[in-house]
C-alpha cells in the first residue's frame, strides 16, 4: 500500500485569466508561489518519503517549494505526471475552449481524456511500485487530478461544479490495481 498526496501546482497567469494551459509551459506567479508554500505547510508532518512532479514549470517550480521547505530536495520528473495535451485550444479563454467544444471532447491535436488516464494510472502505479510502502507527494495538474479521483471514486470526486483548487492536496492509497480516495479537499 502506498499513500500519494497529489498536490495541484500553484497558480499561473493563465490560470489567473481563464486559459487553458495543457502541456503549454507557464511558470508559476507570485500567488502560486504563496500556495506552493501553504502546500508544504499542510503536508509537513506527513512522513513523506519521495518527491515526484510533472515537469511542466509550473508543477516542477511547486514541487521545489514543497521538497525545499519540508526536506525532501528536488523532485523526480515524469512525464506521465504532465497536464493534458489540449492541442488547438491551449492559450484559449477557458469561455471560448467550452463554447467551441462542447463537452470538451473533439479538439483537434488533444489527448483524450482516457489517455490521460491511462498514463496517470501508469504512472501512479511507478511511484507506487518506487516508493513502496513510503508515502510520496506527486505535483500535477488539475485536470489529470481530476480524472484520477473521478476514476477512484467511481464519478463522485470532484463533485459538480468543483475544480481543484491551485496547491490543494488530494490523499489517494494505492494497493496493487486498487486505487481509492482518503483525503479530499474539493475545491
Amino acid at each position: 500500500m502506498t499513500i500519494i498526496a497529489l498536490v495541484r501546482h500553484g497558480e499561473t497567469e493563465w490560470n489567473r485569466e481563464g486559459r487553458v494551459q495543457g502541456h503549454s509551459d507557464i511558470p508559476l506567479n507570485d500567488t502560486g508561489r504563496t500556495q506552493a508554500h501553504a502546500a508544504a505547510a499542510a503536508l509537513r508532518g506527513g512522513d513523506y518519503a519521495r518527491l515526484y512532479a510533472s515537469p511542466l514549470l509550473r508543477a516542477q517550480e511547486t514541487a521545489e517549494i514543497i521538497g525545499r521547505a519540508i526536506g525532501l530536495g528536488e523532485p523526480a520528473l515524469r512525464g506521465g505526471l504532465r497536464e493534458r495535451g489540449y492541442g488547438v485550444a491551449e492559450g484559449m479563454f477557458a469561455t471560448e475552449y467550452w463554447e467551441r467544444f462542447p463537452g470538451g471532447v473533439d479538439v483537434p491535436e488533444a489527448e483524450t481524456n482516457e489517455e490521460v488516464l491511462d498514463r496517470a494510472l501508469a504512472t501512479l502505479r511507478e511511484i507506487a511500485d518506487e516508493a513502496g510502502d513510503a508515502p510520496a507527494i506527486a505535483v500535477a495538474h488539475g485536470g489529470l487530478i481530476s480524472r484520477v479521483l473521478r476514476h477512484a471514486s467511481e464519478g463522485r470526486l470532484p463533485r459538480a461544479g468543483e475544480r481543484i483548487a491551485n496547491g490543494s492536496q488530494q490523499i489517494i492509497e494505492l494497493t496493487g490495481s486498487d486505487l481509492r480516495v482518503i483525503g479530499y479537499n474539493g475545491s
